[in-house]
Formats: structure tokens, C-alpha cells, sequence
């Protein structure tokens, strides 16, 4: 099939986690001998970090304003499917131009549900509002458990369907390089992750000044105290992620407070690290056992000690463990399989567009 897709962006991973999503998902894709269109806004803080400026899977093309997306009309418009991304920026024209002019299934995928949700509640839409769900087909959420009956019949989606993340297997696999660190952080800066950040990495860090500890990722504020065995990294492109799980004897995963209130939202973090038969500790939520199992592959830490624990601990089979799950079940391909069953479904089951769209926009 012919799928379109405008996302926040493919082209720059700096500071989002949109465009490892994509580049996974959309590569095994179009290995099931799909055609992907990707059309992202052309911004210029992803403009100067473009890590992925041309990728091999897909058609890469950017569009400066609404004006200039509406050169790619007739292409929406014969598309078998059109994914349209959260956090787009003015996501709600965009959206009504896809649902004006998509003849094929419409879709929304949204990898930052809780946040989106939690938005809409507040009369803040940025980039959807409560009118546009029930004109996509189907609404793909990085949430899994009560978030999707919630869409359906809170929000009126003909069909929401969990699409969590994943990794490529191909690119993430343990590599034999020395271990740098006792236990590593990757992501962004985040306000309500950072307590937990300093619960579970910086004073464990401060407790046991003989390990070695790294937190890679942008936007940490200057006025931060690092301990002295703390390495900051700044910026980690992907190309450079299993080199960095494969370097640390464990990691770990800290979860934002909207997504630990819905439950079932895992990290790709979670899936990278896995594939890489890294050791993982983990904050709690509910879902988590669904993806990795507690005490098996994963382990849970409420509080300083429980990390210390770990640390202290036999890593080899919860990153074993780890891998065995991940690769059953949460790979890009697994995800491309499933997205091309529901697109299919999409296709077949849809509301003529035309009726609803008069309605709405």
C-alpha cells in the first residue's frame, strides 16, 4: 500500500523521541513492500540537528507552512492510507486537511497519549481536539489497557488500537565493548521525570561513589549538581544507542507522571536496552508485567536502596531475559505486521469520508 505520513519529524532525533519511533516502524514497513511517504514540517531546531537528513526506507519531504502543504493534496488524496502524527505543528489544520481530502483510511497515531489526553482536558489542543478523533479511522496510541475504551467511547473513535513502540532488531543487538558504567540514563530532560531521576540514579550515585554512572540526553538545566562519578552526555544520536546500553551493566527507565497514571505506555528506552541485553530497572506502573515481566526480565526500584540492591546484585539473566522478550514480541517488525493488519481492517470498515467531514471541519 501507498501510506502518507506527516509526523513531527523522521529527519532529527534531537530532543523528541517521534523520530526513533518512525525510523523503526517505517523501515520494516516498507520491507513488508509497502510505499511510505514521510512529510514533516520544516523547523529550524531539527533543521540543525538532522541525524537522518535522507533515509533509505522511505521518501523524505518537508513542507514549510500550511500554504505549502497543500501541494501535496492529490497525493493525501490517493493514498491507501494517511498517518497523521501527535505534536504535528498546527496538528489540527493539518488534520482536518487530511480528513477533507484522504480517500483512503485516515489515522492519528499518537505517541504521547496521556499527555494528549490530559491536554484535550484542559481545553488545550495544540495539536487534536475532541472533534477531530472520531474522523480518523483509527487512533493508534503509544497507550495500551483502559486508554483505548476510553477513545472509543469517551471520545468516539471508531477503533483505537495500542501501537507501542519499538526497536529494530537489526540495529541493537549486544555488542562486546567495555562496560564504561554501573548503571546509565537516556532521554530528554523532563520536570516530572527528574525527581525520579534523583531518587534512583543521582543519590544512588552520591551513596556509592565506587561505581560509575552517565545520564545521556539534552535540555538538563545548568543549576544541576552532578556527583563527581556521574558522565553527562549531552546529545546521543541513535546510531550510537546500543553501544551505550552495551557499555552500561544496567540502565535505566524512568517514566513521565501522565504516563505512569494511565498505566501500559513503555518507553522505547525500555525495548532498545532490552534488545541490547542490558540489565533494566525500572520505575512502577501498571502494564509493566504485559511487556517485561518483573523479577525476570525487569527489575522494579521504589527508592534509592532498591537500586543499590540491584547494583549489587547477578545482572546476566535479567538481560538475558530481557533480550528473549523483546525480540519475541516488541521488534519494528512485529509493529509493521500489526500496523498493516489494522490499516487493512481500516480500509474495509470505514465511514465514508465525505458525510463526516461536512460535519466537522
Amino acid at each position: 500500500m501507498k501510506l502518507v505520513v506527516l509526523g513531527l519529524t523522521l529527519s532529527s532525533s534531537w530532543g523528541n523521541g517521534h523520530a526513533t519511533t518512525f525510523r523503526a516502524l517505517l523501515s520494516a514497513f516498507a520491507k513488508r513492500g509497502h510505499e511510505v511517504l514521510f512529510l514533516e514540517r520544516d523547523k529550524p531546531w531539527y533543521a540543525d540537528h538532522r541525524d537522518l537528513p535522507e533515509p533509505d526506507f522511505c521518501e523524505l519531504r518537508y513542507y514549510d507552512s500550511l500554504t505549502d502543504l497543500a501541494e501535496w493534496r492529490d497525493t493525501i488524496a490517493e493514498a491507501d492510507a494517511v498517518m497523521v502524527g501527535s505534536y504535528v505543528p498546527e496538528g489540527v489544520a493539518v488534520g482536518e486537511f487530511v480528513q477533507r481530502h484522504a480517500r483512503g483510511a485516515a489515522c492519528f497515531y499518537d505517541i504521547d497519549t496521556p499527555v494528549t489526553l490530559a491536554k484535550l482536558a484542559r481545553g488545550d489542543f495544540e495539536y487534536l481536539t475532541p472533534e477531530l478523533i472520531p474522523g480518523y479511522d483509527v487512533y493508534f496510541s503509544f497507550t495500551g489497557g483502559p486508554t483505548l475504551a476510553r477513545l472509543m467511547v469517551d471520545f468516539g473513535s471508531p477503533s483505537a488500537r495500542a501501537l507501542y513502540c519499538s526497536v529494530d532488531s537489526s540495529r541493537y543487538e549486544p555488542l562486546d565493548v567495555p562496560k564504561r558504567w554501573d548503571l546509565s540514563y537516556l532521554g530528554t530532560y523532563s520536570d516530572d521525570r527528574q525527581p525520579t531521576l534523583e531518587k534512583l540514579l543521582v543519590k544512588t550515585a552520591f551513596e556509592r561513589p565506587d561505581l560509575r554512572f552517565a545520564v545521556a540526553g539534552p535540555q538538563y538545566p545548568s543549576t544541576i549538581q552532578w556527583p563527581d562519578n556521574v558522565e553527562r552526555i549531552d546529545h546521543l544520536p541513535p546510531s550510537e544507542h546500543a553501544a551505550f546500553y552495551s557499555a552500561s551493566r544496567f540502565t535505566l527507565n524512568v517514566t513521565r507522571a501522565d504516563m505512569i497514571a494511565a498505566g501500559w505506555s513503555p518507553s522505547v528506552r525500555l525495548f532498545e536496552a532490552g534488545a541490547c541485553g542490558t540489565p533494566i530497572i525500572s520505575d512502577r506502573w501498571d502494564g509493566i508485567e504485559d511487556v517485561l515481566q518483573p523479577g525476570t526480565a525487569i527489575i522494579l526500584a521504589d527508592e534509592t536502596q532498591d537500586v543499590i540492591a540491584a547494583l549489587d546484585g547477578d545482572a546476566s539473566r535479567f538481560g538475558k531475559a530481557a533480550r528473549e522478550a523483546v525480540l519475541a514480541g516488541h521488534t519494528a517488525e512485529c509493529r509493521a505486521a500489526q500496523l498493516e493488519r489494522d490499516l487493512e481492517q481500516a480500509s474495509l470498515s470505514r465511514t465514508p469520508r465525505g458525510d463526516l467531514c461536512c460535519e466537522q471541519i
